[in-house]
Formats: C-alpha cells, structure tokens, sequence
C-alpha cells in the first residue's frame, strides 16, 4: 500500500514538472522560431493562448502567430490557408481583445490581407470601415483610406490615378 501512495505521489510530482509554465511557452516559442522550427513555435504560441485566454500578453502571442502565417512560415499549409488563418488571428486578436494595443493594428492587418493578398474586396471595404468607424484617429487611418481609395486596383492603375491627379 505504501508503495502504491508513492507511486501516485512520483506521478503527480512528474507531471506536474512536465507542463510548461506560461512564461515556458513564450520563451520556448521565439526560441523556436530563431531556430526556423515552426511548428514547434506555433504550438507554443496556441498552447499559451488556450491556457492564458484572459492574460495580457494573450493578444501578443496571438499577433506573432497571425504573422508566421500572415508570412507563410509554415510550408505544410497552402499559400491561401496561410492568409486566411491569418486574417482568423488577427480579427480575433480585434474581436477578443478591443481594448489592447494589437486590436487597431490587428484589424488593419486582417483588412490589408483580405484585400491585397486573397483579394476579398467586399469583406475588406467592410473591414477597413469599420476600422475608420473604430479609429478614426490612429496612425493607419490615412492608409485605411488610401486603402480603400485603391480597392482592386493594379499598381500600374494607382500611379495613373495619382499621376492624372497631380496634373
């Protein structure tokens, strides 16, 4: 019987030594990342959000996560679920956390990649108003506009709009 108490009392001390403690997770996920080992960065920077829902650096971790695949990081996922895993991030970062620093940006973000890169340009247009609706003041407002000004244009057809313009 004794030894039976210290088997579970072994147990309990390993696996309460084998979980990652919050700080772990964020530590481990930029180390992962310097090391180009991704999807180990991934998991910690999800792992940490899922435990830490409601703490300060969860809109943070969810950021650095919404730019790996923002940059298609990940070779294992196509180009296009990259981006729309992205925008998922980023407006969850806006939907979850309104009040934090990465939300204005985050919304912008998830914005810019609807439009520029999967080319999305309803839900975009929809996007960035309501980013002007919400931060009408904030540093990326004027390029929120410009944004929208240019919405499914070609480069070549902005510089003839801004070239016809300035004459």
């Amino acid at each position: 019987m004794k030894s039976f108490i210290y088997l579970i009392i072994a147990a309990f001390i390993f696996i309460g030594c084998s979980k990652k403690s919050d700080q772990d997770y964020l530590k481990s996920a930029e180390e992962n990342l310097k090391n180009n080992k991704v999807q180990e960065a991934v998991s910690d920077l999800e792992n940490y959000v899922k435990e830490n829902p409601e703490d300060e650096k969860s809109p943070e971790a969810l950021t650095k996560l919404a730019s790996i695949y923002q940059n298609r990081m990940l070779k294992t996922l196509a180009d296009t679920e990259s981006l729309e895993k992205a925008v998922t991030i980023y407006r969850q970062v806006y939907d979850d956390y309104p009040n934090s620093k990465q939300a204005p940006t985050s919304l912008f973000m998830s914005s810019f990649i609807l439009a520029n890169e999967l080319q999305k340009y309803d839900l975009a247009k929809a996007s960035y108003n309501l980013f002007l609706q919400k931060y009408p003041n904030h540093e990326l407002a004027n390029s929120a506009r410009e944004e929208l000004n240019n919405l499914g244009l070609t480069p070549d057809e902005i510089l003839k709009r801004k070239s016809t313009s300035n004459i």
